[in-house]
């Protein structure tokens, strides 16, 4: 009988099942989807959208898709969160933000300074026109676009104004940068890309 029992605990720790598996850390899983979300208002976008080049000289394009996939809890950008998706643009950059909203849980975007992230409401926007339509209360599955003038060098962060969103980890970070001499993209742990 001890022989028996032995044997099923042996095989029990060899041979793990896949409930048994662990899963992702949290923030990821960048493959999971959400229940709800209305996939067709950012068919195609990539994380790589986040930072394109701009129409003019002297801008750049930002698409913001919140709750882009599961990671965080659905309270990402393009599946990024807690600033590990950086952008940096020189100072005196215009720009121009497409910000989508795919889910029924209110979300918005603004830009706040980086120490504002921690807390549970974030201020009004630091550039003026920096922020989406609703930036404190939020939208539900829907699309906006508001530009701005990034002409103060700095550490922001492009952040969700829903209260405790930010501080929950729903913003990638902004640089602004008096040496930078064009934009670029870093995402998570991957070298930072210039945006051309």
């Amino acid at each position: 009988m001890r022989f028996l029992i032995s044997s099923i605990a042996f095989a029990c720790l060899t041979l793990p099942s896949a409930a048994q598996t662990p899963a992702p850390p949290p923030g990821h899983d960048h493959g999971a989807d959400m229940p709800g979300l209305k996939k067709e208002l950012f068919a195609g976008i990539t994380a790589e959208d986040l930072l394109k080049p701009g129409d003019k000289p002297g801008s750049v394009k930002v698409t913001l898709v919140a709750t882009f996939n599961a990671a965080n809890y659905g309270m990402n950008f393009n599946g990024y969160s807690h600033g590990k998706a950086v952008l940096t643009v020189p100072v005196g950059t215009q720009v121009q933000v497409t910000f989508i909203n795919p889910s029924p849980v209110p979300h918005s975007a603004i830009v706040i300074d980086k120490p504002d992230t921690k807390k549970l409401q974030v201020p009004e926007p630091w550039f003026p026109g920096g922020a989406s339509p609703k930036h404190l209360t939020g939208q539900t599955v829907g699309k906006s676009e508001f530009a701005f003038t990034a002409d103060e060098a700095g550490d922001y962060a492009l952040a969700c104004g829903f209260p405790s969103h930010a501080v929950a980890g729903h913003w990638v970070a902004l640089k602004v940068s008096a040496e930078a001499k064009v934009p670029t993209l870093q995402l998570g742990d991957q070298p930072a890309k210039e945006v051309k």
